[in-house]
């Protein structure tokens, strides 16, 4: 196939899916209910974590999170006790079950408190991605689960250096990187630039 006309085909797709009025049957609608950027961003990547199966379970289960966190998920991951994770215990999307949502809601709570958020782990982790591509994410993973977790619960972020194509995390780095005049992804990531994620 030639470039033109792979460049006709993923223009066609775009103008059939980078439309606003998409955004009520994806999972996108559940960070684009918030307006301050962490709050943004935790929801944007929890829910691409999950994003596998069908969209409507996977976003009844995304506003189950949201609603356990309040409907704020950047002060529920800073500020939460072991008592408030209760709830999170007997979550289940799939594979992603409720040992996973902990692990998981701990290594955000360490990487808001001590590493200035998702924006900067994720820019330190992607430094050596035009030397090595698809580097990032490994050095990512690393340090998101540098904290106790069960091993089963790894394969929950995509490890592109052995193979994984990473859709879901790409997904959320084009939700919160790309600049989007459609109205549909954020670009709130200003520290990247798009032609910089490599995977």
């Amino acid at each position: 196939m030639k470039r033109a006309e792979v460049l006709e085909i993923l223009n066609h797709r775009t103008e059939i899916y980078n439309r606003p009025d998409f955004i009520a049957t994806d999972p996108i609608q559940i960070p684009r209910r918030f307006q301050k950027k962490e709050d943004i961003e935790i929801a944007a990547f929890l829910s691409a974590v999950i994003a596998w199966g069908q969209r409507k379970t996977i976003i009844n289960n995304a506003n189950k999170l949201m609603d356990w966190m309040d409907e704020a998920p950047h002060d529920f991951i800073c500020s939460f006790s072991e008592a408030d994770l209760k709830p999170f215990t007997a979550f289940v999307h799939r594979t992603f079950n409720g040992d996973d949502c902990l692990a998981f809601l701990n290594a955000l709570q360490r990487i808001y408190r001590t590493e200035g958020g998702l924006e900067t782990a994720l820019r330190k982790a992607f430094r050596t991605e035009r030397e090595i591509p698809g580097s990032g994410w490994n050095h990512f993973k690393s340090d998101f689960f540098s904290g106790p977790h069960l091993p089963r619960t790894r394969k929950h972020l995509p490890d592109p250096l052995k193979g994984s194509a990473a859709k879901r995390m790409n997904m959320f780095l084009r939700w919160m990187v790309r600049k989007d005049t459609a109205g549909v992804d954020f670009g709130l990531w200003t520290s990247f630039k798009p032609a910089e994620l490599y995977i």
